[in-house]
């Protein structure tokens, strides 16, 4: 009878904790998110280079904010055409409001199409990026550089280590 008792009662005492719950404290988190991203092109002499890089960002505070975001890019260039798809974990920190300073984690697929002499060569790897980056702030707009330490000419999607950047967070 006691146990039976203690149970009923701590089931009748969780249950006025979870009726008392203020409902706006679950919508006090998506105050703190915004949704954003960047937006890449680029063209010329048979060129072109397209990237889409939506992201949702949570920031802790002032300085401190972090994320994940998704990253799908594609490039052509005469006999080659490329295709990259993935996913990123993004910190960032603002130790003044103007600088923003991040660091990005990105897996990418990413397939390679050759035309080499009449015969079509298709490549498939995954290949990490961790990008290190500094940011002019401009509230909702951030414009930067940043560079990949895992750059492998021979595997990454991008030619060059060193990016510029425009970001944009709602």
């Amino acid at each position: 009878m006691l146990v039976f008792t203690l149970l009923l009662s701590s089931t009748t005492f969780f249950g006025q904790i979870k009726e008392t719950e203020n409902p706006e404290t679950k919508s006090q988190f998506w105050q703190q998110v915004r949704f954003g991203g960047s937006l890449g092109l680029s063209f010329g002499n048979g060129n072109f280079t397209g990237a889409l890089a939506p992201s949702a960002i949570y920031d802790f505070n002032q300085t401190f904010s972090a994320g994940a975001g998704l990253s799908g890019a594609y490039s052509s260039q005469n006999n080659f055409k490329a295709t990259s798809l993935g996913g990123s974990l993004i910190g960032m920190m603002r130790p003044i409001r103007e600088v923003q300073l991040s660091a990005e984690f990105e897996q990418i697929n990413i397939t390679r199409r050759y035309e080499f002499d009449g015969a079509n060569i298709k490549d498939q790897d995954w290949v990490p990026a961790l990008f290190l980056g500094v940011g002019y702030n401009l509230g909702p707009v951030v414009t930067g550089v940043r560079y990949d330490v895992l750059h492998d000419k021979n595997k990454s999607f991008y030619s060059s280590p060193f990016m510029p950047f425009v970001s944009v967070y709602f």
